[in-house]
């Protein structure tokens, strides 16, 4: 499963996968504690995916960041807690990406990214080679 199937809901602690749509939303499944809960259209939700972290040259998609930490990791779960202190955060995730924003990527933000990249691995979802094919596709067209 790759991570156009994880989601991640505001107000909700942690990461969901996708199960099935429905007329007025979608159900989904806690990585945390195996939950099924019922979201709505209306809900604030984030597809991994699609999101991208700052760099000083680009945005560089959290699938790229993800291969990095679990380069630096050799696959296992992170060294550090998304529960550290901001400078021990801070200094883990300049090691991982050296390059990053420090004005535009907060403290908030690492924290989040180790705590799903920790999740991930836990529950065995950790290949972030797999590209969606829409995704390839689209960088198949770039290039021509």
């Amino acid at each position: 499963m790759g991570l156009e199937k994880i989601l991640s809901v505001a107000g909700k602690p942690g990461l969901y996968k996708l199960i099935t749509q429905t007329r007025t939303g979608f159900v989904a499944e806690s990585l945390l504690d195996g939950k099924k809960i019922s979201v709505g259209l209306r809900s604030n939700v984030s597809v991994l995916s699609e999101i991208a972290i700052y760099t000083l040259d680009e945005e560089l998609p959290l699938r790229d960041v993800f291969l990095k930490i679990q380069e630096k990791e050799n696959g296992e779960k992170t060294s550090v807690s998304h529960k550290d202190e901001k400078i021990k955060l801070e200094e883990y995730f300049f090691e991982v990406l050296p390059n990053y924003d420090e004005d535009r990527v907060y403290t908030s933000d690492i924290k989040k990214i180790i705590q799903w990249y920790n999740l991930l691995v836990e529950n065995n979802l950790a290949d972030f080679t797999k590209e969606n094919s829409a995704e390839a596709n689209k960088k198949t067209e770039e290039k021509k």
